[in-house]
């Protein structure tokens, strides 16, 4: 697989993924490079405005399994791995696996379960894998969770804690749609919903290649410095309680090798660092007075850390 495959295999997944999905370019790129990265997403916007339906698109897309658990207070860690049940009629125990089985899984309105359920996906996000009675089971690859979170709405929820969000590769909105866009929505589920014939463009095999390629991204010493320079800047700020920790500039280091291959490049870019800054390393700071409390303060504390941080002078600005 060359850097040219994986360009064009993402142009025909966000095609894929564009014929239900409208606009959101920025959005459906971030889930790519979630997926090649083995990272994961957290979705938090109101109800409505198409994180499912995006969700089970890019699981399609990529042919892929997909798995929906609606998070709950009741709802227990077992519901989430599987359990071990006695088999009557061969008088053994069996392992049933729980919805954690798959590659894409969509943990919806997850700040309504417990704590204790909402760790139980650490060790599956972190490593790939889950133990379950003393037994390790590995995970399908490609696994992306994907978890969705209602900002607005906070009474009977259970804040994620910044250990687990720090487990999310991009913390990312869905926004509302423009007046133009939303037209178009209408009109396309007019007749019928494009979901229900939207085939595989992908395979999850494809996907695992194009990660192995992707580690081959070449990134000059300079980006490394621009990278750590923004993380150390979000430390000694003002507003900042907790800044980037050394796993933010890894992931943001990975996603940004698996943007360059998006766009066939072996190289990364400045730009792919100022585009995927405030997704990959916002919800990892904790504003002063509450990250919660204060909206978009964190999004508004990394762009002005990347307005004050210098670009590299020797670094390319744009590809070509």
């Amino acid at each position: 697989m060359s850097f040219q495959t994986v360009q064009r295999l993402a142009d025909r997944i966000r095609g894929n993924v564009g014929s239900v999905i409208v606009g959101k370019e920025n959005v459906i790129d971030h889930m790519l490079i979630a997926i090649i990265a083995s990272g994961h997403v957290l979705l938090e916007d109101v109800p409505g405005t198409g994180k499912t339906l995006l969700a089970k698109a890019v699981a399609r897309s990529i042919g892929g399994s997909f798995k929906r658990v609606q998070f709950t207070p009741d709802l227990l860690p077992s519901d989430m791995t599987g359990i071990h049940f006695y088999n009557q009629r061969s008088g053994e125990f069996e392992f049933r696996p729980g919805p954690l089985f798959a590659n894409i899984v969509l943990a919806d309105e997850i700040n309504r379960a417990t704590p204790r359920t909402q760790s139980s996906l650490l060790e599956c996000m972190e490593e790939g894998q889950v133990s379950i009675d003393g037994t390790t089971f590995t995970l399908e690859r490609p696994f992306l969770v994907i978890a969705t979170q209602n900002p607005v709405e906070q009474q009977g929820t259970f804040p994620l804690p910044e250990a687990q969000l720090d487990r999310f590769l991009f913390k990312i909105r869905m926004g509302y749609p423009s007046a133009d866009e939303g037209i178009a929505i209408m009109k396309r589920f007019l007749a019928a919903n494009p979901l229900e014939e939207l085939a595989a463009v992908a395979e999850p095999s494809e996907m695992i290649e194009a990660q192995r390629l992707c580690r081959t991204v070449r990134v000059s010493e300079e980006l490394l410095r621009y990278m750590l320079a923004i993380a150390e800047a979000t430390r000694a700020h003002a507003e900042v309680a907790l800044g980037v920790s050394p796993r933010g500039t890894q992931a943001l280091l990975r996603a940004c090798q698996i943007r360059a291959a998006l766009y066939g490049r072996d190289y990364v870019l400045p730009d792919d660092v100022k585009a995927l800054a405030v997704p990959a390393l916002a919800h990892r700071i904790v504003v002063r007075g509450g990250l919660r409390l204060k909206g978009n303060a964190a999004d508004d504390v990394i762009a002005s850390v990347l307005a004050q941080i210098e670009v590299p002078a020797d670094a390319p600005l744009h590809a070509g």
